[in-house]
């Protein structure tokens, strides 16, 4: 896996977030087990363009003032709900002879037989999963292909991802990623012939219990009678 540099700067805690980010920098905190926390400050547009290739999965060398240098992994990051602009970044410290719990990307590769042959839609249940790994085993994402999606009771499921060597998955082997359900008309045509059955059955026995109304009223007439 290849780690990723990245300069920054210790950055005043006088200086409001406000302020930084109409500088076009952003505000970050670096903490973790064991080591001193630093409030930093990095360019708006190169951490922009690093996080869009590493995410939240691959290590980034800080250099920090062209004096120290730290591994770290994005842990939070915070957006303008108006302008998804990043206003705020924290990093977590990363030790490469320690494992690191973190979650990475599934991607679906490939055409499903089942979508392309009788029209059905790709469900993708599992985006992501839960790993355990030394931060050089990372990897970007998973690539699983749906080929395998013959039908609308075919499944991809976590043991069927390509794992490399010294990652653990830790969600269940039996977990969904992947299924092709039916189209929505065929689904639709299903309920209403469902529902055609229930009323027809309906109505057959509205017409018993009419015929049963009808011989209760003539042996009420013929007690009257006698």
């Amino acid at each position: 896996m290849d780690i990723m540099a990245l300069e920054v700067q210790l950055r005043d805690k006088n200086h409001r977030a406000k302020d930084l980010l109409n500088q076009n920098l952003i505000p970050m905190e670096y903490y973790g087990s064991g080591v001193e926390n630093k409030s930093l400050q990095v360019d708006y547009q190169t951490f922009r363009r690093l996080f869009r290739v590493a995410g939240t999965n691959t290590v980034i060398e800080l250099n920090v003032d062209g004096k120290e240098k730290i591994n770290v992994l994005v842990h939070d990051m915070q957006r303008d709900p108006v302008t998804s602009n990043i206003k705020h970044v924290d990093l977590i410290n990363v030790r490469m002879d320690q494992e690191i719990h973190t979650k990475i990307p599934v991607e679906l590769t490939g055409t499903a037989p089942a979508v392309k042959e009788q029209g059905g839609i790709l469900m993708h249940h599992l985006n992501e999963v839960e790993i355990k790994c030394l931060p050089k085993d990372l990897v970007h994402s998973f690539l699983v292909s749906v080929e395998s999606l013959v039908d609308f009771h075919s499944y991809v499921r976590v043991k069927d991802l390509e794992v490399p060597e010294g990652i653990t998955i830790l969600n269940g082997e039996e977990d969904l990623v992947a299924t092709v359900v039916a189209p929505r008309e065929e689904e639709a045509e299903i309920v209403e012939e469902a529902a055609e059955a229930g009323g027809e059955g309906g109505a057959e026995a509205g017409a018993e219990g009419e015929g049963e109304g009808e011989g209760g009223a003539e042996a009420g007439a013929e007690e009257k009678s006698e």
